[in-house]
């Protein structure tokens, strides 16, 4: 379905529409924004399946326990 979704021309569009909008100036900020986004949210999925391994480690501790 989204196979050639992202072509070379296609991101030069997108960048073209997105420079017409948001003016050369403001377009910096917001790809810094988008990557401490994008680098956020790898962290946090990178971070809770150790949560949850350790969570779910206890409650099941807490079951045999009892």
């Amino acid at each position: 379905m989204f196979e050639g979704l992202f072509q070379p021309m296609h991101l030069l569009v997108i960048f073209f529409i997105a420079l017409l909008v948001f003016g050369p100036k403001k377009l910096p900020e917001l790809g810094k924004g988008l990557g401490d986004g994008i680098r956020a949210l790898k962290e946090g999925l990178k971070d809770h399946p150790a949560e949850q391994a350790k969570t779910d480690s206890t409650t099941s501790n807490t079951d045999v326990k009892s």
